[in-house]
């Protein structure tokens, strides 16, 4: 079965080198490569989903530069439909993402054209919303409009996928009745949670106190430690699959692109899971955003090895 799964969100261009390690404040470091690479959360997670086996719309907001047309093309050659995403006057978004040796990366933001992704825009895109089955949404775009969202996806009974990135405070308390799965990593989960994530346990504890404030099920990523899937009645730790990481840029957006996609196609939330985790983890072996997403087919032969 093909899914129809809606991403609400962001889509910048990213600006990527690879160096020995992050610089400190003040320093100048010598890099290795730089590149361009077509990336945001919202559209990572949109090519994941598509690559991935959905059928994918995106909304959006690009710039009026030569980054805003790229970044509709990209999401056109994966077959995205991309009639949401508005073009507006000025820069589309950027990430400055620096990528050390040891593969973990630092990462600035700057909105763009992401600003201007009001609840207007996606009002007007209602019809867009209504033919899906999952929307997805995360926190690179205005927060008035991310509670917009899942707000109508909910009345529209839809599945809702929050993936609270990047997050450094709690979420607004009205938000969490709207959302059917929430999926942060360690540092998101403390930031909503307060509690501090560090081992399992603490993730388990994160994940409950996440619960308590009213999201439906929370998964928890976990990076090489795998994910923890919470429902308010017990837990279930997920194992990575082990591979030798080379860049984890976007690896998050993968995992839940991926898990959406197997979601939709009637998958259970375990096979969903494992799913999202295969393909967050032939992510990880290849660089850059994007280009590092795995397709569908790579993520089967992965699990028949």
């Amino acid at each position: 079965m093909t899914a129809n799964v809606v991403v609400i969100g962001s889509l910048n261009m990213d600006l990527v080198t690879r160096a020995p390690r992050l610089p400190r404040g003040g320093e100048t470091l010598i890099g290795h490569s730089f590149a361009t690479v077509s990336g945001g959360k919202g559209a990572n997670q949109a090519v994941a989903a598509a690559r991935l086996g959905a059928r994918v719309s995106m909304v959006g907001c690009v710039g009026s530069d030569d980054y805003g047309v790229q970044l509709r093309d990209a999401l056109k050659a994966e077959q995205i439909d991309c009639q949401a995403v508005s073009a507006v006057e000025g820069s589309s978004g950027v990430a400055l993402i620096v990528v050390d040796d040891d593969s973990q990366n630092a990462i600035v933001i700057v909105a763009g054209a992401n600003g201007a992704l009001t609840p207007a825009v996606v009002e007007r895109f209602d019809a867009v919303l209504q033919g899906a089955d999952v929307v997805i949404c995360q926190l690179e775009i205005p927060d008035a409009t991310v509670g917009h969202a899942l707000k109508r996806a909910r009345a529209l009974g839809k599945t809702v996928i929050l993936n609270p990135a990047p997050a450094s405070r709690p979420l607004p308390a009205d938000w969490f009745a709207a959302i059917d799965y929430l999926i942060p990593n360690e540092s998101e989960a403390a930031a909503l949670s307060g509690v501090t994530v560090d081992s399992l346990q603490t993730a388990e504890n994160a994940a409950t106190q996440l619960i308590a404030m009213g999201a439906g099920k929370v998964i928890v990523t976990l990076g090489a430690q795998g994910s923890l899937f919470a429902n308010g009645t017990g837990f279930e730790h997920f194992p990575a699959p082990a591979v030798k990481a080379v860049d984890t840029t976007a690896a998050g957006d993968t995992f839940v692109g991926g898990f959406a996609a197997a979601l939709a196609s009637g998958k259970s939330e375990a096979e969903a899971i494992r799913y999202g985790q295969i393909a967050a983890a032939l992510s990880v072996t290849r660089a850059g955003a994007q280009p590092s997403i795995p397709t569908m087919s790579e993520v089967q032969a992965f699990k028949l090895a």
